[in-house]
């Protein structure tokens, strides 16, 4: 405590360096030691708001951002990350003042023009907001988390040239996935014999839903080694040949000799600069009959246990994405906002949430009219292939923007997609169905934060 009282300055410091570290929690409790000793240090509000905010406290957060403001009201840092903790909270003209009184004490703050563009894209107003990406790229031109950013926006829009020039700037940005190969990454040149290390850059459902470039490679000639989690393995050697992989291996293993590497959404990237269009019906696989299968005796045991706990229409349901996902705050929904779904006339509603959020199904009102699944699904066979057996015995599948949209349209379910305001890019900006899933369909929210209307209109389907 001494060390504390007599060089705060210090102390913050080394815990910001132990926050930076992931320790978020320690962290935290030294920023609060800070304040303890004095109350006034507007950098310790600053740096604990940071970790709450860090830990999706984000009402609290705010309030640590403002007791700092309180002290130093001329603190472009704190009004900037002030309107960060509003923005997650959906307080939408609140953020956007923070953000300009930001911008009023330091006009070349790119984070609070990052920010401020976030803010309003994500509200739906993109002009707005690619507005403000453009003012930070004329101060720094080469800002790689804009040009990605702007890329996003651009694929959004249907924009592929602009927005594949945007988001390659994505490899620049500290973080990105790199195999341990010395080949070359892949630029477009002739596949005819050679071999190819493929693999996914992002989550599960981007690995999910992009390894169906797999089997366009393989059709230019390549032998394609699709490198991924371990996670993945059962479910994708369960249907190699389909997805056109001659060999599987996990991410943590050494490759083998290959002329080229390159992930599977670059790969995409690259396509599309050879052919100039993308026909993803026809160009990356049938998806109208599925790419991703499991054994018909696995179907048929789960044939059997749905059959004796379920009656009338199955609906699978799923309300909740990776919560340490940018955007999961906008993507995802209470459980409780599903009710209407219960409702359903003839129909039984199977729970298709595991892990996170799985445990609003003990608060929610309606929670005794959900079938739960028994405890050893997936825990066989491995991850996803019960789930994927489930799925072939559902009726329809109902789901925010999570892996498990990506595993039901893969696997030909009908399943309906609960998309927020602003949607991911690959799902366009308007529109009910996709190319990319012949048998999904889409309901878009109208307005921030709004799911009853998204629900009562997948409700009446």
């Amino acid at each position: 405590m001494s060390i504390q009282s007599e060089n705060p300055a210090a102390t913050l410091q080394q815990a910001w360096r132990i926050h930076q570290a992931g320790d978020v929690e320690r962290a935290a409790a030294m920023y609060r030691s800070v304040i303890a000793s004095d109350a006034k240090n507007a950098d310790a509000w600053v740096y604990l708001g940071i970790a709450l905010f860090d830990q999706r406290r984000f009402d609290e957060s705010a309030d640590a951002y403002r007791r700092a403001i309180e002290i130093k009201p001329i603190y472009p840092i704190a009004w900037n990350n002030l309107g960060n903790s509003l923005r997650m909270l959906g307080q939408v003209d609140a953020a956007d003042d923070c953000f300009d009184k930001s911008l009023g004490q330091d006009p070349r703050y790119l984070s609070a023009l990052k920010n401020r563009g976030t803010l309003w894209i994500w509200s739906g107003e993109i002009e707005r907001g690619m507005q403000w990406y453009q003012k930070g790229l004329l101060i720094d031109p080469d800002n790689a988390e804009l040009h990605r950013n702007l890329g996003v926006i651009e694929l959004l829009r249907g924009n592929y040239t602009a927005g594949w020039d945007h988001y390659r700037w994505r490899w620049r940005m500290p973080g990105t996935y790199r195999p341990r190969t010395s080949a070359p990454r892949w630029n477009g040149e002739s596949l005819t014999g050679k071999t190819f290390l493929l693999y996914p850059e992002q989550g599960l459902g981007d690995a999910i839903h992009f390894v169906r470039v797999a089997a366009t490679l393989r059709d230019r000639g390549a032998t394609v080694v699709l490198q991924c989690g371990k996670k993945l393995i059962p479910l994708f050697s369960s249907t190699m040949a389909t997805l056109g992989v001659h060999q599987l291996i996990e991410d943590t293993a050494t490759p083998p000799p290959v002329d080229f590497h390159g992930s599977m959404i670059e790969a995409i990237d690259v396509l599309y600069q050879i052919d100039g269009k993308i026909d993803f019906r026809t160009d990356l696989i049938a998806p109208d009959r599925g790419y991703l299968h499991v054994s018909q005796p696995l179907v048929d045991y789960w044939k059997t246990w749905l059959d004796a706990n379920t009656t009338g229409r199955r609906i699978g349901i799923n309300w909740q994405g990776n919560p340490e996902h940018h955007a999961d705050v906008y993507r995802s929904v209470a459980l409780e906002t599903l009710r209407p779904l219960s409702e359903t006339a003839d129909a039984t509603l199977v729970n298709l949430q595991f892990g996170y959020g799985s445990e609003q199904l003990e608060t929610c009102g309606f929670g005794d009219k959900i079938v739960r699944l028994p405890s050893h699904v997936d825990a066989t066979e491995g991850a996803f292939t019960d789930t994927i057996a489930i799925l072939a015995n559902l009726d329809q599948v109902i789901t925010t923007d999570t892996s498990i949209a990506h595993l039901a349209g893969a696997a030909g379910a009908d399943v309906t997609l609960m998309l927020g305001r602003v949607p991911d890019w690959r799902w366009l900006e308007s529109g009910d169905t996709t190319p990319w899933y012949p048998t999904m369909r889409l309901a878009r929210q109208q307005r921030l934060g709004h799911w009853d209307d998204v629900v009562a209109q997948v409700a009446g389907r």
